[in-house]
């Protein structure tokens, strides 16, 4: 008897806590039920929670190494769970902890840094200056048609999630990610107004939406590359690969930089074009005319809009431009932009594309 009692004691403890922690009368006959079935996972499932967080939230589960195989014994039944939220709230509470800082980025020429005419190339590869400089606005390997009834141009995303502050506010929520899956808040919805306006101004533009990165972030590289060779398989007219992504700008303190430009009173996210080096083991061999593409898109942007870009930066990436010699990645802004400024900024570099396209020899 006294046995059967003992047994019975543990089960009555951990409905107690749970009544605790969610409310007296809150499933009470469920959670009885699941707690006499699975009494010591419900006991360190409770403890977890209690000690992480101040109210049961079911969809969050211990993440650190040692309960990796940890299994919640209310997994799949459903008890008033609250789910974690997708986005920030509209205006967060201001928190001084987590600062952002406005900068509009200027070149500066050094040893790193060059220019021709009004384009600015960061080069942090081993290749000289003179080799570099000689790239700078040389002819380009290709032609984008106007009017054309073939594409000649892709937009796309390998990191299609990347998102902005949802708020102007110089500070962040450092509960939200910057990631979305909605097609309205992220990188596909600056891709889109760049799509557009290069449609409307003559150059035919597709766009491709998938989502390289969701559910999974590793492998998107790969991913993205299978998409952009189905697309050239497709339409072998295609001169033109833009990847779309933003930027993340923090400091070791945990302030994040907001990378903006006023351009007749009107704020726009500043932009940072890539152009990958080879460094003999990443399997391009025509970097340098990608090189000439940036060069062109750089000096137009600048010639069009001041301030409205950083350096191009040229390093030892890959970012799957072998591809195309006219494959760049775009970094439009950073986490600390809003999406306002982002897409701002897209219209300007649909603009600059089309400048470039117009007046490249």
């Amino acid at each position: 008897m006294k046995k059967f009692c003992s047994m019975l004691v543990f089960p009555v403890i951990m409905v107690l806590l749970l009544a605790v922690f969610k409310g007296p009368f809150a499933s009470a006959f469920a959670r009885t039920a699941l707690v006499m079935q699975n009494p010591i996972g419900a006991a360190s499932y409770a403890l977890q929670q209690n000690k992480n967080q101040t109210a049961f939230d079911l969809s969050v589960l211990p993440k650190d190494k040692k309960a990796e195989n940890y299994k919640s014994p209310f997994e799949d039944f459903d008890l008033d769970s609250i789910s974690p939220p997708s986005a920030p709230a509209a205006v967060p509470s201001f928190d001084t902890d987590c600062p952002i800082v406005e900068m509009t980025y200027a070149p500066v020429l050094n040893d790193v840094t060059y220019r021709r005419q009004n384009c600015y190339i960061k080069n942090v590869t081993d290749y000289t200056k003179a080799e570099v400089e000689t790239e700078l606005l040389a002819p380009l390997d290709f032609k984008v048609k106007k009017n054309s009834a073939e594409p000649q141009i892709l937009i796309m995303h390998t990191h299609a999630t990347e998102s902005y502050q949802n708020h102007s506010q110089l500070y962040y929520d450092p509960e939200y990610t910057c990631r979305s899956t909605d097609s309205s808040q992220n990188m596909t919805s600056v891709g889109k107004i760049i799509t557009e306006r290069l449609n409307a101004l003559g150059y035919n533009t597709l766009q491709d939406t998938t989502l390289h990165d969701y559910p999974n972030y590793n492998g998107s590289y790969d991913r993205s590359k299978a998409t952009v060779e189905s697309y050239l398989n497709r339409y072998p007219s295609i001169k033109v690969v833009l990847d779309i992504h933003r930027d993340a700008i923090e400091r070791s303190d945990g302030t994040r930089i907001k990378p903006v430009v006023i351009i007749d009173g009107k704020r726009y996210a500043q932009v940072m074009i890539i152009s990958g080096a080879d460094n003999g083991y990443l399997n391009m061999p025509n970097f340098k005319k990608n090189l000439r593409f940036a060069s062109w898109l750089q000096n137009s942007m600048e010639t069009l809009y001041p301030g409205f870009t950083r350096p191009v930066l040229f390093d030892y990436r890959n970012y799957n431009q072998q591809l195309t010699t006219g494959s760049l990645l775009i970094e439009v802004g950073g986490h600390a932009n809003t999406l306002e400024e982002a897409q701002n900024a897209g219209l300007l570099i649909a603009n600059s594309l089309a400048h470039t396209f117009d007046n490249a020899p």
